[in-house]
């Protein structure tokens, strides 16, 4: 029997499993991702970290087919290394070259979201279709996807960056990338906040849930203070929620009217923490904005796990890639 060896790459946390020929994860370990030193210190913790999990299961290095990473982005996939990425403070950390060298295997390096809906199709909903996308809704807002059967990757391993799809024409908050008006900057973990102050100041809130949680102090709100409030039944925070529902409801019409898919699935840790105030809305509005047939919407099944489940696809070689294909 081959296995495979998925990682997944974040700015937070580097995440490794070891999977069978069927997907079935065996081991996993994670750690923090290294954030001092060089950008090859990276790489050097995933071949850490790899050695550990292989060593947990008693699996040799000669029994391995292949190697999947879904990573932060921005990524040069003609290279095989992370670029320039705002994430973590590294200008280059080579990925497919030291793994390659550490363990004599195939790698695939791919973005995370394009990882994700990798995963999706072959271990999640997404099975038997051709016409699939998949958003997360985390610190930040990205994306991947199939058309037709084909994975959308673009020139240089960057496309479907859904969330800087424009929600606000007014541009009244700016998102991490210096645009404004960006979906991520109304919508992710990162946005929320911002989102929050402004509503409070521009109404001139003062008598509400969201301030008592955070002692009045409006540098203190995060995404969690929002949802918490809006749980404990607050006016305010319920119309903010219904808000950033109708924002991501754009959103999503702007996915279903580019790449008309058949199943978009929704991850990512502000989704699935509060999956009552996300999903609900976005179905509710999303007719008002889309002119292509609405598909079926749903968290992914996958969830937390979605992007290793990716790499383990690539690894086993489940997908072909058009700059290569595990053998």
């Amino acid at each position: 029997m081959s296995y495979a060896i998925g990682i997944d790459l974040g700015a937070t946390n580097l995440r490794v499993v070891i999977a069978d020929e069927e997907g079935h994860f065996l081991t996993r370990s994670i750690e923090p991702t290294v954030r001092k030193g060089r950008g090859i210190d990276v790489s050097r913790q995933i071949i850490k970290l790899v050695n550990r999990a292989l060593n947990e299961v008693g699996i040799g290095v000669d029994k391995i087919g292949g190697i999947g990473v879904g990573s932060i982005g921005p990524l040069d996939l003609k290279r095989g290394t992370i670029v320039n990425t705002p994430n973590l403070p590294f200008r280059e950390i080579p990925i497919v070259e030291p793994l390659k060298k550490a363990f004599n295997k195939p790698v695939i390096l791919l973005n995370d979201c394009t990882t994700a809906v990798v995963g999706e199709r072959y271990f999640g909903y997404g099975r038997g279709l051709n016409n699939i996308v998949y958003v997360t809704i985390s610190t930040g807002i990205g994306g991947g996807a199939y058309v037709d059967g084909n994975l959308l990757l673009g020139k240089d391993g960057n496309a479907v960056e859904i969330g800087h799809i424009v929600v606000d024409f007014e541009g009244r908050l700016t998102c991490g990338c210096g645009k404004p008006g960006h979906w991520e900057a109304y919508c992710s973990g990162r946005g929320i906040p911002n989102l929050v102050k402004m509503y409070l100041r521009e109404k001139r809130i003062e008598d509400t849930e969201i301030l008592r949680l955070v002692g009045g102090d409006l540098d203190k709100i995060t995404a969690k203070t929002l949802f918490e409030a809006a749980r404990l039944g607050d006016d305010v925070a319920l119309e903010i929620v219904d808000f950033i529902g109708r924002l991501n409801a754009i959103g999503i019409a702007n996915i279903i009217n580019v790449y008309d898919p058949e199943l978009i699935t929704i991850g990512g840790s502000v989704a699935l923490k509060n999956e009552e105030f996300i999903l609900e809305p976005i179905k509710r509005y999303v007719k008002a904005y889309a002119i292509n047939r609405v598909p079926r919407i749903d968290f992914t099944p996958l969830r937390d796990d979605v992007v290793l489940y990716g790499a383990v696809a690539l690894a086993l070689g489940l997908e072909t890639l058009k700059y290569g294909r595990l053998k």
